[in-house]
């Protein structure tokens, strides 16, 4: 088992040293201090992933990589006496003091203070004070300090932090009109009244609040939430009863109503609060189904890479494969998520309504939209062009060798390319998309769909490239960057079914709602959702699945078997446990134009949601698996089943009866 100590290390090497933070007293300290003692104990196994996590009192403890720039941006020297505001858990007080002389810290919550300054104390931390008070009027007494660093975003630098600030000396602070996004910025103080100021780059944290900041109601929980206080919960729970559309089983469902409401959009996003439940892959196929028979849906994309869903789009469609030899699809972890009898059923449905229709490039299509397959994209390449061209080939065998020796982790690949023990292989992969294009007019002689598939996997491997180095520098940039991918590849297999082509999409709901109304993107984060609801207005349609309790298939860590577990019932506050104390077993919610104006309301009111991906950890799925969200903002409609299984995973034994050109077969 790796020890506390060992997660330090790497912690410091892969995700703080690689990201540009180089002074080795910053580097010590971090290393040094014990992160997990300054969380709640059930969040002590998270203490060394790189991300804000929280406390008490709706606060959160700073990401690791943002205390270590920011102490960096302080320039400090042993003799220096530093001011923080906005001690929290008291981490970053632990990290200022193994920097500097003497650190003053300020929290306005009394409750974090005393539990902060009892940690610190116990800890051996005799260099550290700690106030109780408001942080943006700093601590006179104690001035001037040679350093002053403040762990939230003010609308500017407060005026009485300015004035205590030695000659010399620097202020390091986010600073923004918009309450969550802000510029770091570092202010040295060069004389008497005269200030210079640096800025160091985007940042989001939460809203500083005092005398010389936000006022009080600015606080993080606004953030997403207009100021409406929730009702008692039995009347939103009678509101839902008296909206709500009961069914009672998904292959007859009432869906004339919502097939109603979804009217023309132009593309209609299915999410899921599991990737691995059964009745919401059975309520989106049933929903797909019904697009298809009824609306004109030419494709279903999906949240899996592009050579996989590839292998479904020529069974469905009755293509002649791509390439000459024969793969798993699906075969990577987690297999389950799409090798399950739900989606095989999908399948075969789909494969039977396209033989109907006589022109191939008419049938229904079945498109990834994901950028984990690099390797496999760069094969499905290279055997395109051997067939059109095979010089491009051998030049682009050359350049792909850059990221081959990675096959095997390509995560390592990103990590060496990013602490520059590895060349960056950027130039390589974008060079050979670009000749793509290039040649687009001799190519697509061949075959148009085929152009597209090779186009579309050197993208893929080129942003994947880019994924692999950018998860390197926190989580907001490689989501986003990933989320980015998908809309492209989306609004590309849109472009190739022409002109108010239709299509359906199914992926998480944290994909598929609109980021904008969830603490997701109050932290930095965008999302399919949000970027085509900005793209599409109305014309997309956005579906949310969700359950309070019963069985789902998950694993407990990375690239681990799947196990059954059982579903936690929903957490007080939660829609979940909104939903479930409502008794209806499952239904439909309208909250786009709801019958009852007074139900969009009370579900835009910020309470909290439950997201299980393929990692599922009920002993801490407070912080591993709820965020806070408004969901009438988020979707246009809303799910419900109160008890829920697992899906069923295709077995080996399984695999080996289908024919060698089914997506679903092994390699014989």
């Amino acid at each position: 088992m790796v020890t506390f100590v060992q997660q330090r290390r790497l912690l410091v090497e892969q995700q703080i040293k690689n990201r540009g933070v180089t002074d080795p007293a910053v580097l010590a300290a971090v290393e040094s201090v014990a992160r997990e003692t300054f969380l709640p104990p059930e969040l002590a196994e998270f203490a060394y992933l790189d991300r804000a996590l929280p406390i008490e009192k709706g606060q959160t403890i700073s990401q690791p990589y943002i205390v270590a720039l920011m102490t960096e941006a302080l320039q400090l020297k042993p003799p220096d006496r530093v001011l923080e505001v906005g001690t929290g858990s008291g981490y970053a007080a632990a990290v200022l003091a193994k920097v500097a002389r003497e650190v003053y810290t300020i929290e306005r919550h009394a409750e974090l203070a005393e539990q902060a300054a009892g940690r610190l104390r116990n800890q051996g931390y005799d260099n550290v004070h700690v106030l109780q008070g408001d942080g943006t009027l700093g601590w006179p007494e104690h001035a001037p300090f040679d350093a002053i660093v403040v762990a939230a975003g003010g609308p500017e630098v407060p005026r009485p932090l300015l004035d205590q600030l030695a000659i010399g000396g620097r202020l390091v602070i986010p600073v923004g009109e918009e309450k969550t996004l802000q510029s770091l910025v570092r202010v040295t103080r060069t004389g008497t009244d005269e200030y210079h100021r640096e800025e160091l780059g985007d940042v989001r944290f939460v809203p500083l609040v005092g005398a010389a900041g936000w006022e009080e109601e600015e606080e993080v929980a606004q953030i997403i939430a207009p100021r409406r206080p929730a009702s008692a919960p039995a009347l939103v729970e009678a509101l839902i009863r008296e909206t709500a559309e009961p069914f009672q089983e998904i292959e007859r469902g009432e869906l004339g109503p919502l097939k109603e409401r979804i009217g023309d959009s132009r593309l209609v996003l299915i999410g899921e609060a599991t990737h691995g439940t059964s009745e919401f892959y059975r309520m989106r196929a049933e929903i797909t189904k019904q697009l298809i028979l009824h609306k004109g849906i030419k494709f279903v994309a999906i949240e899996a890479d592009w050579p996989d869903a590839a292998r479904v789009d020529q069974y469905v469609r009755r293509l002649e494969p791509a390439n000459g030899h024969r793969w798993e699809a699906f075969s990577r972890f987690p297999t389950w998520m799409w090798r399950n009898r739900e989606v095989l059923e999908f399948v075969e449905w789909l494969r039977e309504y396209n033989q109907a229709i006589e022109d191939p490039h008419e049938r229904v299509g079945f498109y990834g939209l994901d950028l984990y397959s690099v390797f496999t994209s760069i094969r499905a390449v290279l055997d395109y062009l051997d067939r059109v061209d095979p010089e491009a080939a051998r030049i682009a065998r050359l350049r792909y060798g850059c990221l081959t020796p990675w096959e095997g982790d390509p995560a390592l690949y990103g990590r060496l390319a990013v602490s520059g023990r590895y060349r960056v292989c950027e130039n390589e992969a974008v060079a050979t998309l670009e000749d793509l294009f290039k040649q687009r007019l001799q190519y697509t002689q061949y075959d148009g769909a085929r152009f597209l598939d090779a186009v579309q996997n050197a993208r893929l491997v080129a942003n994947a490239e880019r994924y692999y180095r950018v998860m390197y520098y926190g989580s907001n940039e490689s989501w986003n960057h990933r989320d980015l991918h998908m809309f492209d590849t989306l609004e590309l297999v849109l472009g190739f079914h022409g002109t108010g082509s239709k299509g359906v999409v199914w992926e998480h709901n944290s994909h598929l709602g609109d980021a904008a109304a969830t603490e997701m993107g109050a932290g930095g984060q965008t999302n399919v959702g949000h970027l085509c609801r900005q793209r599409f207005g109305k014309s997309a349609y956005l579906i949310g699945q969700g359950t309070d309790h019963g069985t789902v298939a998950a694993a407990a860590n990375w690239d681990e078997p799947v196990e059954f577990m059982s579903v936690r019932p929903g957490y007080p506050n939660s829609f979940e446990n909104l939903f479930h104390d409502s008794g209806i077993k499952a239904f439909c919610l309208h909250l786009r134009e709801p019958r009852k104006i007074d139900l969009r309301a009370e579900m835009a009111v910020s309470r909290l949601e439950r997201a299980i991906g393929v990692i599922y950890r009920p002993d801490t799925e407070l912080a591993s698996h709820y965020f806070h969200a408004l969901l009438s903002h988020q979707f246009d409609e809303f799910l419900w089943f109160d008890r829920t299984q697992a899906v069923h995973p295709i077995s080996n034994d399984d695999a080996r009866q289908f024919s060698p050109e089914h997506p679903f077969s092994l390699v014989r």
